[in-house]
């Protein structure tokens, strides 16, 4: 697993971006396709959404049932 942030290549950026602004020519923006321009856009975007999703996955306890009521308690 990453420790450290490395960010996309430009030209994936770079195309990603022009796909959402042909999809917006087309069908107009909605908040997906804002989202991902402001991604496509920042570099910061980019690393502090890389960061919350690095703490999501540390935030996970793999040995609790999350199907039960009361998951918190400890046993």
């Amino acid at each position: 697993m990453n420790t450290q942030f490395k960010d996309y290549p430009a030209l994936e950026i770079k195309a990603k971006l022009q796909q959402c602004l042909d999809y917006e020519a087309k069908y107009g923006t909605n908040a997906t396709v804002s989202a991902v321009k402001k991604w496509c856009q920042s570099y910061e975007y980019r690393k502090n959404e890389w960061q919350w999703r690095q703490n999501v996955a540390k935030s996970i306890n793999y040995n609790t049932d999350y199907t039960k009521p009361y998951y918190n308690e400890y046993k």
